[in-house]
């Protein structure tokens, strides 16, 4: 047989291998005992990403030292913004001052929880990163990716900006300006 030939059908075998294995990784992991996103199953519609007007998931996801958690489910005494990062990432870095900023401003009107991807990131350098940056806000882990799932995130950062009644007012993928974050939330604040 031709070598292109083989080579072909080896990385046809390679990719539906890859496909059969994230598939039942995947359907395991969903019937884990201990779930960290919530709801009932006729709510759960995977298909399609959390979009600006839509009700933001319920989560309970744990603090980065383990002491607390935190949910998110329906209405609010605050409004929200939900901060999916990675220590990894550089635009995440680059973020991280005027996510610091904006809570220290709004604090008393809004809460921020920092979402770890942690299924993607190491703790150690999780908590490395938020000691550098001097995050004072809530720092959370998603240690088995529900959340991240949940929310549809493919990338970091990813934020969403949830209003009192627990709607999604804002999904923000990459980096924008404090500029841009303050027109955001002075329209809620």
């Amino acid at each position: 047989m031709n070598r292109n030939v083989l080579i072909l059908i080896f990385v046809l075998i390679a990719v539906a291998g890859v496909l059969v294995w994230n598939g039942t990784n995947r359907n395991a992991a969903e019937n884990k005992p201990g779930a960290e996103v919530t709801g009932s199953p006729a709510d759960d519609n995977r298909a399609a990403a959390p979009k600006k007007g839509s009700l933001a998931p319920a989560l309970n996801l744990s603090s980065l030292d383990g002491s607390s958690s935190y949910k998110v489910e329906g209405k609010r005494d605050k409004v929200l913004i939900i901060n999916f990062w990675a220590a990894w990432c550089g635009p995440c870095e680059l973020e991280a001052p005027d996510l610091r900023d904006i809570y220290d401003k709004y604090k008393d009107k809004l809460d921020l929880y920092a979402v770890n991807a942690t299924n993607f990131d190491n703790v150690r350098d999780a908590k490395l990163f938020v000691k550098e940056q001097k995050f004072v806000f809530p720092v959370l882990t998603d240690a088995k990716g529900k959340a991240g799932e949940a929310y549809k995130v493919y990338a970091y950062p990813t934020s969403f900006i949830v209003d009192m009644d627990g709607v999604i007012r804002q999904r923000i993928d990459g980096v924008i300006s404090r500029e841009q974050w303050q027109k955001y939330l002075q329209e809620l604040l």
